[in-house]
C-alpha cells in the first residue's frame, strides 16, 4: 500500500478547519485514513474536525490491537468508531456555549489485506479512480444532492447552486448520526481518493480524473490536485488523501 495526505487553508479562509490522519497498523497489512471538514465558528470547526479524526482513528486502532479483525468485521468497527467520534464532538458542543452548533463531516477508508472499506457522513467524498474512469463511491449528505436525486436540478447545476454547502448530516450536531458504508473493489494500480469539498468545488470529476491519468502515485497526484485547486482560487480549505493498493 502507498499513501499520501495533504491539506491547505486555501486562498480565502483565515483558518484551516480540515483535519486528516493516515495510520498504518503495526503487525497487520492494514491502514486507516480519515478526513474531516469542520464547521461552526472561528475555532469550533477546527476542534470538531480534530476531535473527530483522532477519536475515530483511536477507536479503530484499539479494535485492531485488541482483536484480529477480519474483513467482514471492518464495516461494523468503522461505524462504531464513527459513532464514538460523533459522541465526542456532540459532548463538547454541549459542554461549552462557544462550541454550540459545531460539527464536522467525516470520510474514511480502511485498507486491510488488500481490500478497501469506506465510510462517510456529510459531503466529503471518496472516489475510485482506474486508468479508464473515475467513480464517486460515497453519496453526499447535502441539500443539493437531495435535489439532484429528486430531479429538481442537474448535477452540473448543483455545483454552482447558492445552497451547495448545506449538508444534511454531520458529526456532533445530534446525539446520533447514521453513517454510510461501502466496500469498493480495488485492482492493483487503482487509486482511492478522499477529499473535502474544498477540492470538488474547485475541480470537476473529469479534471480530477485527467490529473490522475498523469499522476498515478499518491504523492504526485495529491500535490497536482492541490496545486490546481489553489490556482483556481481555493475559496475553502482543501484536504486530499490518496491511497493505492
Amino acid at each position: 500500500m502507498n499513501s499520501f495526505g495533504i491539506t491547505d487553508r486555501g486562498k480565502v479562509r483565515r483558518d484551516n478547519q480540515d483535519s486528516f490522519l493516515v495510520e498504518r497498523i503495526e503487525g497487520r497489512d492494514a491502514l486507516i485514513a480519515v478526513l474531516c471538514d469542520g464547521m461552526g465558528g472561528e475555532k469550533a470547526g477546527n476542534i470538531a474536525s480534530d476531535l473527530a479524526a483522532k477519536t475515530y482513528a483511536g477507536v479503530l486502532r484499539q479494535r485492531f490491537a485488541g482483536q484480529k479483525l477480519k474483513g467482514a468485521e471492518v464495516p461494523e468497527a468503522m461505524a462504531a468508531a464513527c459513532a464514538e467520534a460523533n459522541h465526542m464532538v456532540y459532548s463538547y458542543s454541549c459542554f461549552d456555549s462557544a462550541y454550540t452548533g459545531m460539527g464536522t463531516t467525516l470520510v474514511s477508508a480502511v485498507m486491510l489485506d488488500g481490500r478497501a472499506y469506506v465510510l462517510n457522513v456529510g459531503d466529503s467524498r471518496a472516489y475510485k479512480i482506474t486508468r479508464r474512469k473515475i467513480t464517486q463511491i460515497t453519496r453526499d449528505h447535502s441539500l443539493v444532492q437531495d435535489m439532484v436525486d429528486r430531479g429538481e436540478i442537474s448535477a452540473e447545476e448543483a455545483r454552482t447552486h447558492p445552497r451547495r454547502n448545506v449538508i444534511t448530516r454531520a458529526l456532533g450536531v445530534d446525539e446520533n448520526v447514521p453513517s454510510d458504508s461501502f466496500a469498493p473493489r480495488l485492482a492493483r494500480g487503482d487509486i482511492l481518493l478522499l477529499c473535502s469539498d474544498g477540492l470538488t468545488n474547485m475541480l470537476t470529476d473529469k479534471e480530477i480524473f485527467l490529473a490522475a491519468k498523469e499522476h498515478r502515485d499518491p504523492l504526485s497526484l495529491s500535490r497536482a490536485l492541490m496545486k490546481a485547486a489553489l490556482e483556481r482560487g481555493a475559496r475553502d480549505n482543501v484536504t486530499i488523501i490518496a491511497l493505492t493498493k
